[in-house]
């Protein structure tokens, strides 16, 4: 399926206006370029650049710079699953900000994305095999000089479960610790206080949404980093067949592959993907707009998946001016949210992320804001963070985070969510979509 809209001057012209009025610098030429080339771009084209070595859907592709394609590539090998001949394939890729580099300045996350082909004579045999490699990757992947796994998800929770004092819900997605996984259960009571067992092997049997997490100490640029690897498990059966492990195969409109030589395997398991799979995924996308402009706000991540939505569904005006304002210096303010999360893993029972390293991701953040913005904004943001800073140095994570600094990390998160939603309730046509999917999210749900 293709696209054949292309953007009006009037449009353009629009863009240009709210970003000269909101402060949000734009290069003309190259916004009309990158315009050109997304309505040009039919919406099913792979394109590989030889040069790099990687390939991508061609309005992925637009987006993705190499600059740092070695320092990913490094990360990917704490993250990626290995082929088995005969047995499991393998196609890692980077998304979401990791995957954007042209237009994102300061990427917050790396993120990654990995399609894994097991054949085996069944299903079960291979929900059996993800189970066993997920193990093994988290297991001899667990800590390292730079690195720790943070949790891995397989399987959702049969019946609800009291672990650890909080109740888990019957059906939502199981999050397993490295400790959890060495011991193979997760244990706790059901709902008529009586002891019960859920071991990883049954959790692989309906392996649902997969992925891994981890923080990783990045030693070049002094920070600390969220790793992760979302899988889409797939099973070919003898005869050839391919069937998505979790029931859906994921579409490919936002991944830029790490290796040419994955092509085979990408080409093979593509054709299964859904004739709807784009409506599904802006569907998907609009899902965690809702969440995160209502249930969690986090406006820089809205704005995020609001420019994929854009870009995929005709809207280029707005999504230029995304794409734009993600490439301002301010923007060094999206990595706050890389910051909160490394703050909330620190002081998670029985982390052993090093409180050190923790206060010099935050001195770089400082630095990087006061070296690119300027006026009350800047002051604000560097009194904010300095006053987190010195509640974090106090802190011991093992009696975990003390309301003081709990207040002081809830003002650096309130500064930054208003930052974005400014800019980008300032576009008209950006605040009526916005109002439309908080009006949805608030209308209540009737059965039909």
């Amino acid at each position: 399926m293709s696209k054949e809209i292309s953007p009006s001057k009037n449009d353009i012209q629009r863009i240009l206006d709210s970003a000269k009025r909101l402060g949000v610098e734009i290069d003309e030429a190259d916004a009309l370029q990158w315009l050109t080339a997304v309505a040009a771009a039919a919406q099913d084209e792979i394109v590989v650049d030889e040069r790099a070595g990687v390939f991508g859907h061609r309005i992925s592709m637009l987006d993705f710079s190499s600059e740092d394609l070695e320092h990913f590539r490094i990360l990917g090998h704490l993250v990626e699953f290995h082929d088995i001949p005969g047995k499991v394939e393998t196609a890692l890729a980077l998304s979401g900000s990791a995957a954007q580099a042209k237009i994102q300045t300061y990427p917050g996350d790396a993120d990654f994305f990995e399609r894994v082909n097991i054949k085996a004579e069944s299903r079960e045999a291979a929900c059996a095999i993800l189970g066993e490699i997920m193990r093994d990757k988290a297991l001899t992947a667990r800590k390292g000089p730079t690195y720790e796994l943070m949790e891995a998800r397989l399987g959702s929770y049969p019946y609800d479960m009291l672990i650890d004092g909080d109740w888990q819900t019957a059906g939502t997605p199981i999050s397993w610790t490295a400790a959890s996984i060495e011991h193979g259960a997760v244990e706790g009571e059901n709902r008529d206080g009586d002891p019960v067992s859920f071991t990883w092997e049954q959790a692989a049997q309906d392996p649902g949404w997969c992925k891994l997490d981890w923080v990783v100490v990045d030693l070049v640029r002094r920070q600390l980093v969220n790793a992760s690897n979302m899988l889409d498990a797939t099973w070919e059966a003898p005869d050839g067949t391919i069937t998505p492990l979790d029931g859906y195969m994921d579409p490919y409109f936002q991944e830029v592959y790490l290796e040419a030589e994955s092509i085979p395997l990408f080409s093979k398991l593509v054709k299964h993907v859904s004739s709807d799979a784009l409506d599904e995924y802006v569907a998907q996308l609009e899902r965690e707009v809702k969440k995160y402009l209502t249930k969690s706000p986090n406006f820089g991540k809205a704005a995020k998946r609001m420019y994929n939505i854009f870009r995929l569904t005709g809207r280029y005006g707005e999504a230029a001016y995304l794409r734009e304002l993600f490439d301002e210096p301010a923007t060094l303010l999206y990595q706050v949210w890389a910051l909160i999360r490394t703050i909330d893993e620190c002081f998670n029972p029985g982390s052993n992320i090093d409180l050190d390293t923790l206060l010099a991701h935050c001195d770089e953040l400082i630095i990087g804001v006061t070296e690119v913005l300027e006026g009350e904004h800047e002051s604000e943001i560097v009194r904010l963070l300095l006053r987190l800073r010195d509640h974090l140095s106090r802190e011991k994570p093992s009696d975990g985070l003390s309301p003081a600094a709990e207040a002081a990390r809830l003002e650096v998160i309130n500064i930054v969510n208003n930052f974005f939603y400014e800019k980008m309730t300032g576009v008209p046509e950006i605040k009526a979509y916005m109002d439309d999917i908080q009006a949805r999210a608030a209308k209540p749900h009737v059965r039909g």
